[in-house]
């Protein structure tokens, strides 16, 4: 299924640039216009952006956050992301690059996936103290100044660059305590939603994988999010279509049958009764 979902590649996010320096397993930028892109999509590749100035609303799974300047954020291939405008002026880095590229001298093929960063929403937003934020000022900045320049190594120091990048962050993350308000029950369910959502819908199943009663986990759920265990489903079945619905190479009916509705117009109901427009609809208006 992965494969069918429409994804943006790194050509596509080249295209949404001018002056851009990198080849076609990577790509650096530094920028005063993130590309607000509100319509949820997932991209090929990996991203690293540092915001130096100003602020951004990003939308990652379910989560939406305003993040704020100096911070890092970093995104993984499968994660279902958006942005929206917060402020005027912002200068932002951002570094894309394939799995392969990165992977390709090490003898480990999940090193990316070690890193929670990556793919856990609730620690894709890095802040930055003030040493922490000299020192990824500083690696930036050499990364900006190897892709102007034109070098047969460029690919290999950048490459090393990334690793440092990734070592540095897991160092801010690993001393980073959880909010005391975090509930590790409502972390799991949310992991096993994510994970199991296409071909399970029911709140029982959630509270049997987690070993609690569907009543206790619906209270923590409400009580984490203000939103019901029913909602989390609902809703992360609504993201998963509207991405679906961008590839206009699938029919609704296919859409349909990709989300485990029993026919197309038991979907058609389904997203109509959550988003106010049909599967149709929605697709005509992007």
């Amino acid at each position: 299924m992965v494969n069918k979902i429409l994804t943006y590649s790194l050509a596509h996010h080249k295209s949404l640039f001018s002056d851009v320096s990198g080849r076609n397993e990577y790509f650096y930028i530094q920028t005063t216009d993130h590309p607000y892109i509100s319509e949820p999509y997932r991209a090929e590749s990996y991203a690293i952006e540092f915001l130096r100035k100003g602020s951004i609303i990003m939308q990652t799974q379910l989560e939406k956050v305003i993040v704020e300047a100096p911070a890092i954020i970093t995104l993984g291939p499968s994660v279902i992301r958006g942005f929206s405008k917060n402020s005027e002026e912002i200068l932002i880095d951002i570094v894309f690059f394939k799995p392969q590229f990165f992977l390709e001298n090490q003898a480990d093929v999940f090193f990316l996936s070690k890193y929670s960063f990556f793919e856990n929403s609730q620690a894709h937003v890095c802040k930055l103290a003030d040493a922490n934020e000299q020192k990824f000022e500083q690696l930036f900045n050499l990364i900006k100044e190897t892709s102007n320049t034109q070098s047969m190594h460029q690919a290999s120091i950048l490459r090393s660059y990334l690793y440092v990048l990734i070592y540095e962050l897991d160092t801010i993350q690993q001393k980073i305590e959880a909010p005391e308000n975090q509930n590790p029950l409502f972390e799991k369910f949310k992991t096993t939603l994510f994970k199991d959502f296409l071909t399970q819908r029911s709140v029982s199943y959630y509270a049997d994988m987690l070993n609690v009663s569907r009543k206790y986990l619906s209270e923590i759920v409400k009580k984490n999010s203000g939103r019901t265990a029913g909602e989390w489903i609902n809703e992360i079945i609504i993201l998963e279509a509207k991405v679906l619905l961008q590839n206009k190479s699938l029919t609704i009916s296919e859409i349909s049958n990709l989300l485990h509705f029993p026919d197309q117009s038991g979907f058609g109901r389904f997203f109509k009764n959550h988003s106010g427009l049909s599967p149709l609809e929605y697709r005509k208006n992007l």
